[in-house]
């Protein structure tokens, strides 16, 4: 049986979910979209989700065709529809159906798409042992081309990256900004652990604000930890004591090699497996 897709105001079977050809989101990539966890049919940081598409929308004015209320129903609906106790959402909101040309004031439909089901990332035994990465050559959208707070549908850049991870055998790839500093993954956060202070780069550097990285770092200052937002170098990369990623679907994942250098003793740190434990008390609820 297939999963029921929330599409245009209502669930369609999947097998009718089709959009049009003529939609710019197709076309041009012109939409924006959240990536959302579900854990014990509760949706995760729901609010902080849906504001930040909203934002997103916004800055490329784009409206959605529903107002946060109704959006909220809507992803409950497709969850429950699916029977989703763990899994993931995602959440599309598409420019419509227009001409062929770019100007998006001829597209008069936003089109809402709700896809609820499951994913995993990484396999299971990489969160345990760590995963190995490698440094992208791509380099990441200059913040004043594309703002990285734009959860934008045009994701070439990051795919681009992730071409070259995959290319080397690993799964995941660091993107650095027009400057040379770190920006993030290909789809995710980048945290790393220096002298006992955990660092992570700043939005302005060319990274999203993830929802899972700010409830990261809220978790490690509830611990006592010290978080500093920094521009951060391949130097501190390759030198740090501990290094991990946050992401909707990566959680939190530590990295213990990077370019062929190993972080630390080649182990997730004591950091790491802390935030990932407190990450998944405070997920669930506990």
């Amino acid at each position: 049986m297939g999963l029921k897709i929330w599409l245009d105001g209502t669930l369609v079977d999947e097998a009718d979910a089709k959009i049009s050809v003529f939609d710019h989101g197709l076309l041009y990539g012109d939409g924006v979209f959240e990536g959302i966890r579900v854990y014990h049919q509760r949706i995760f940081e729901e609010e902080a989700h849906i504001d930040r598409l909203y934002e997103s929308a916004h800055a490329i004015r784009l409206t959605i065709p529903m107002d946060k209320a109704q959006l909220i129903e809507a992803m409950r609906e497709t969850v429950a529809a699916n029977e989703v106790g763990n899994g993931y959402i995602r959440l599309v909101i598409s420019r419509g159906v227009g001409t062929l040309g770019l100007n998006p004031f001829v597209c008069h439909h936003p089109m809402v798409i709700i896809i609820a089901s499951k994913i995993q990332l990484y396999p299971e035994e990489l969160y345990e042992k760590g995963m190995k990465i490698i440094s992208a050559s791509t380099v990441r959208n200059h913040p004043q081309a594309l703002p990285p707070q734009i959860k934008s549908l045009n994701y070439l850049n990051n795919i681009l990256a992730k071409i070259e991870a995959l290319d080397s055998n690993v799964m995941e790839a660091i993107m650095y900004n027009h400057e040379g500093y770190v920006a993030e993954a290909t789809g995710d956060n980048v945290f790393v652990v220096r002298r006992g202070v955990i660092n992570t780069p700043p939005v302005s550097a060319g990274s999203l604000e993830g929802i899972t990285r700010n409830v990261v770092i809220k978790l490690a200052r509830e611990e006592g930890l010290s978080v500093e937002e920094k521009n951060l170098t391949r130097f501190d990369l390759y030198t740090s004591e501990e290094f991990f990623l946050t992401g909707t679907a990566a959680e939190v994942i530590g990295i213990v090699d990077i370019d062929g250098r190993i972080i630390g003793d080649g182990q997730p740190g004591p950091i790491t497996k802390l935030l990932r434990k407190k990450f998944f008390e405070y997920a669930q609820g506990n």
